[in-house]
């Protein structure tokens, strides 16, 4: 028994151990962002960034922790500071991976933050490019749960604004939740699917 146990320890440890720093920094910055430490876990994705000039990954999630705070902005002039700080991060993603269909779906929602924040402006603005985009990403990945998900959000918050049903979109929801089951990353720390805002979306479109 003991000596199962060693094996055990002796077996973490050497997976500890054999961590990249990159794999270490990226772990620790989604915990602060998990944490609800943004500005922490955006500084350190930077700093891997920095350290890692060729992977879209760091700058794409500093780019997405800014941009799903944006959100919450009520004050234009903070709004505007944050979301031009997030495209700095989202070109620098952009200029890593070429027609990457996450890039595309954080690229959306960054002009959806804007459409958020004023619809009557911004949706006349941006709303006929967010559509295009997300279906550029669609075509690129038509199996990403990811993709799936994000628009049909998109397009029900586009229904719901010129008071039409949703219902028509749940079968996409769906879709994404049954495609989730059997995605498979394509690289470490990749983005994953948010089942739960799923469900939740399910829940409240979707019950009657």
């Amino acid at each position: 028994m003991k000596q199962f146990i060693f094996i055990i320890i002796a077996t973490l440890t050497f997976s500890v151990q054999a961590q990249t720093p990159y794999e270490k920094g990226m772990q620790k910055a989604l915990s602060l962002w998990k944490e609800n430490k943004p500005t922490e876990a955006v500084n350190l994705f930077e700093r891997i960034s920095k350290a890692e000039p060729n992977n879209w990954l760091p700058p794409y999630y500093a780019a997405y922790v800014m941009i799903t705070q944006g959100f919450n902005i009520k004050d234009v002039a903070q709004l505007k500071s944050q979301m031009d700080k997030a495209l700095v991060f989202l070109n620098e993603a952009k200029s890593r991976s070429k027609n990457n269909p996450e890039i595309i779906i954080i690229d959306a929602l960054w002009h959806t933050v804007w459409v958020a924040y004023d619809g009557q402006k911004y949706g006349m603005l941006y709303g006929a490019k967010v559509a295009q985009m997300y279906e550029k990403a669609l075509l690129l990945d038509p199996e990403n749960p990811n993709v799936i998900l994000n628009k049909a959000q998109w397009d029900m918050g586009g229904a719901k604004f010129f008071g039409k049903p949703v219902t028509a979109f749940c079968k996409d929801i769906e879709k994404a939740i049954e495609l989730s089951k059997t995605f498979a990353p394509k690289a470490l720390f990749y983005p994953k699917f948010d089942l739960k805002r799923a469900q939740q979306l399910l829940e409240e479109n979707c019950s009657n």
